[in-house]
């Protein structure tokens, strides 16, 4: 059993309840962990073998471009579409963080970790 964590995934998007939200967007960061089994392409350094971190990235860049209401909703699908298109995924975990989210004052950022 290996891990592949893709970090610091940084996208703008308009995901949130508040009208403005979906007006004027704002930054995401994700980090994603995935568990899957990687002896094979350890041994065969062959890319068919392996996780393609590439359509990991191109399948997360995909449902962040959709809007929601919702950083829980933006996650499921995301961990909906990994499981669904890369079936040598055992678990993997999502993290979402908006950067500077509007609450009235100052905060760094919001974040929430989906797991499946």
């Amino acid at each position: 059993m290996g891990q592949i964590d893709l970090e610091g995934l940084e996208f703008f998007a308009y995901h949130g309840h508040y009208p403005i939200e979906k007006e004027v967007g704002n930054k995401f960061i994700l980090n994603v962990s995935i568990q899957t089994d990687c002896a094979t392409a350890g041994k065969s350094d062959r890319l068919e073998d392996a996780l393609d971190y590439q359509k990991v990235y191109s399948l997360i860049k995909q449902e962040m471009a959709i809007p929601s209401d919702l950083l829980e909703h933006v996650a499921t699908r995301i961990l909906d579409q990994l499981f669904a298109e890369l079936p040598a995924i055992d678990k993997a975990s999502v993290k979402i963080s908006k950067m500077n989210p509007p609450m009235g004052g100052q905060i760094e950022k919001v974040s929430v970790t989906l797991s499946r």
